[in-house]
């Protein structure tokens, strides 16, 4: 059935994000915002009391455990999928870097004068050289340190052994704090580069219907 809806032709559209990222992409969302909230509430707890810290820590736990496991389901999705080419590394590097400069001027310049976006976004190529190694960064680096070093402060006892080859629960802690900051910021210039399409609720449309207007990715 996937298939063939990926196969449908809509006219002047372009099927970008099958059911499962979508799926995926939306749990991975609330569960992101929720983990930041509750993390906050865990972390100053003597500044907010918005709910009580045990309540916090047990939300931040579960919602912790559920965006483990969709992060699994979104790696086994893209390893059995032929989409898994929208993360492969651009292994020219004079491709990559030239690439990259002229989506970073895009950005930073050519945005606001209209100019024509240099990435043509296609269904196994949606990532324009700088969302593909942010992406990378995060799915394949920061997400899976994240998850390691909040299932040890999760756990103290049972992953003593690695505490202490990281250094210490304080070094876990500060890590897993860090790329939580990263992800704060990740998070709210994703949410502006998503107003960034025809209409500001373009992309996010995108995100529900699974289709791509033409000529606006």
């Amino acid at each position: 059935m996937q298939a063939m809806q990926a196969n449908q032709t809509h006219v002047g559209q372009t099927y970008l994000h099958p059911l499962p990222v979508r799926i995926w992409h939306w749990i991975n969302a609330l569960g992101f915002v929720l983990l930041m909230l509750t993390g906050v509430q865990i972390r100053y707890a003597d500044l907010f009391s918005v709910m009580t810290f045990e309540s916090a820590l047990n939300v931040h736990n579960w919602i912790g455990f559920v965006i483990i496991a969709n992060y699994f389901l979104w790696l086994g999705y893209y390893l059995t999928s032929d989409r898994i080419s929208n993360y492969h590394a651009v292994l020219n590097a004079k491709d990559f870097f030239n690439n990259y400069y002229r989506q970073a001027v895009y950005y930073s310049y050519g945005i606001f004068r209209g100019e024509k976006r240099p990435h043509n976004v296609q269904p196994h190529d949606k990532f324009n050289p700088m969302q593909r190694l942010t992406y990378q960064v995060i799915m394949m680096i920061s997400g899976p340190i994240q998850i390691v070093t909040g299932l040890m402060m999760w756990d103290v006892k049972r992953f003593e052994s690695w505490i202490a080859l990281a250094g210490g629960i304080r070094v876990v802690s500060t890590i897993h704090m860090l790329v939580f900051i990263l992800f704060v910021v990740f998070i709210l210039v994703h949410a502006y580069m998503g107003v960034l399409g025809r209409k500001p609720s373009t992309h996010y449309k995108e995100m529900f219907t699974g289709y791509a207007e033409d000529g606006d990715h």
